[in-house]
């Protein structure tokens, strides 16, 4: 047996490139299947995917080596996001400020009410979210937010599909608890 020394802080690479091989290369067939489904075109959701690599890369050092999927899926979310917020100002052409003058002169469709109950209705569910335990919030967001399925969503984070199942109705009925308090849903009947 030598004496060899641990791997030191100026031996990054080497080190970074083993957790990368370990944590994230298992990984990448599953954030192309999600990338796949947040962006429908195979050549977008393979620059998602490369990008959110990258990042990866770059984050790997501070990863704890825990949940890698969960991590990596985050991290493809949240790539996702930054790409769509940067990209809409690019999108707007003339045509839609037309289109968006038009609907000025005529009016927005719903009424000042249904404006008012929707952004409510938005900030009692951001709420909610916040103030659920992490473990279910990460199951609502994966399913409901990222439209992952159970099954998916079961392997991303390693737990049982059940369990998955069972996190989801438990943050659903907070939710609703918390959107019946409000006023916003209707009290569910007790037939």
């Amino acid at each position: 047996m030598t004496d060899r020394p641990a791997a030191s802080s100026d031996n990054r690479g080497d080190t970074s490139a083993a957790a990368f091989a370990r944590y994230v290369e298992p990984e990448i067939a599953v954030l192309y299947r999600v990338a796949s489904t947040l962006v429908r075109q195979p050549a977008d959701a393979q620059d998602l995917v490369q990008d959110t690599l990258v990042r990866a890369y770059r984050a790997i050092d501070s990863f704890d080596g825990t949940h890698p999927r969960a991590w990596l899926l985050t991290i493809l979310r949240n790539t996702h996001r930054n790409r769509v917020r940067t990209r809409l100002p690019r999108l707007l052409t003339v045509t839609e400020h037309q289109n968006s003058d038009v609907l000025d002169r005529c009016g927005d469709p719903r009424s000042a009410e249904d404006v008012v109950v929707d952004a409510q209705f938005e900030a009692v569910v951001v709420e909610a979210l916040a103030a659920l335990p992490t473990m279910h919030r990460v199951v609502v967001q994966l399913v409901d937010v990222d439209g992952l399925s159970y099954a998916e969503a079961a392997e991303a984070l390693g737990i049982p599909r059940g369990t998955v199942m069972s996190r989801l109705h438990r943050a659903r009925a907070r939710i609703r608890t918390r959107l019946v308090a409000a006023g916003l849903v209707p009290r569910r009947s007790l037939s």
